[in-house]
């Protein structure tokens, strides 16, 4: 007998082949269901979410380099479902009821994206459910017939396109972010990286040995689908990426505790106290901080780093009598940035290569060829 879950499940006569592999099959279903067993349609929608949070936080583990978006998107999506319906038995729950959700998502203000992306989360929850044997199919095929949202036939707002980030806006950011995260900006934007590839450059990921530098991140966005990430340094990025690479080979070359370093180094040098007065550089430091700076940045710690110098470029605007404010603007923008100005000297395709647009099933000969064509793009522009 195997107790799991409180519930006792008998396995046949004891010591023999048949009830040691029917223990094996017991266990690993129930492995398998994240921890809960088959029901019999008793379950409740709490009950659901729960299990399935717990399969998901070690799933959909945070790449290096990257945010929690999907686990965050999960979290997010498991809340609005029991806060609304936690105590009905899951079998009970249908199309009306999600489409209730739905639309109070969209009521509130959430843009169509934000809530069909939710939406697709709470029937993947379901689905999951199903393949464990915790629910009936038929509570899953009911809940596929209600579509997404769809533009201009709904209450929820139409989210704004990610355009590309003007260079004059950029221009005026630049002297204001630290810089190390001022030269993650320009190398981000000569080359069209995604944020989190620009996060882990890393010198043993670089190949100098071309005129024209390879950088194969150690986890990117697509690794998955069992895809190559290539990006091709031209020489404006190497002049910003070179002084980094003077260090460790698995050290990463856009360090936070660099920047930090720097900033001290520079609030020190505009000091007017003498030094015989007040506290002498490193004597007034916690032993124990709560906070401390990384060996690197991340995605949020990149984004906020702008959206920091952007407000103070506004202040200091301000204060000089110039009311035209810089808007806030993230890091992917520079992406889009990349690909436009890709695209308009080189054409689509250029533009696809270069930022690893390629689709998953393409074949060898058509990736080298890529990656001919991208060498030669940032030959000239990079």
């Amino acid at each position: 007998m195997v107790t799991l879950n409180g519930r006792d499940i008998y396995l046949g006569r004891y010591g023999t082949k048949q009830s040691k592999a029917e223990y094996q099959r017991v266990v690993g279903e129930w492995l398998a269901a994240g921890g809960s067993l088959p029901s019999g349609g008793d379950l409740t929608i709490a009950e659901v979410c729960l299990a399935y949070w717990r399969w998901a936080k070690g799933y959909y583990r945070v790449k290096p380099g990257g945010s929690r978006g999907s686990v965050e998107r999960v979290q997010l999506a498991l809340r609005v479902l029991r806060q609304g319906y936690g105590h009905t038995l899951a079998k009970d729950f249908g199309p009306l009821a999600l489409q209730s959700l739905q639309r109070q998502l969209a009521e509130s203000g959430k843009s169509r994206s934000y809530v069909n992306d939710l939406i697709q989360v709470i029937k993947q929850s379901f689905k999951w459910a199903v393949a464990r044997e915790m629910l009936p199919v038929a509570v899953y095929q009911a809940l596929t017939t209600v579509p997404g949202l769809k533009k201009g036939r709904s209450p929820a707002r139409e989210p704004q396109p990610v355009r590309p980030v003007p260079d004059d806006v950029v221009d005026a950011t630049l002297p204001h972010l630290p810089a190390v995260v001022a030269d993650m900006v320009r190398f981000q934007r000569m080359t069209g990286c995604r944020p989190a590839e620009v996060c882990l450059v890393r010198p043993c990921d670089v190949d100098t040995s071309g005129d024209v530098w390879v950088y194969r991140p150690e986890s990117h966005k697509t690794e998955h689908h069992g895809r190559e990430r290539i990006i091709c340094i031209g020489p404006k990025g190497q002049d910003v990426l070179r002084p980094y690479l003077l260090r460790p080979e698995g050290a990463y070359c856009f360090s936070p505790i660099d920047s930090e370093r720097k900033r001290l180094a520079e609030r020190h040098a505009r000091r007017r106290t003498p030094l015989s007065y007040g506290n002498r550089p490193g004597t007034n430091r916690k032993r124990k901080p709560k906070r401390k700076a990384g060996d690197r940045y991340d995605t949020n710690s990149y984004r906020r780093a702008i959206h920091r110098a952007v407000d103070l470029a506004n202040r200091k605007r301000k204060a000089e009598g110039d009311h035209d404010a810089l808007h806030r603007w993230s890091p992917n923008r520079l992406r889009h940035s990349a690909a436009t100005e890709i695209r308009k000297h080189f054409g689509l395709e250029a533009a696809q290569v270069t930022l690893g647009h390629a689709t998953a099933d393409v074949s060898q000969i058509y990736a080298e060829r890529d990656l001919t064509l991208a060498v030669e793009v940032m030959r000239k522009i990079g």
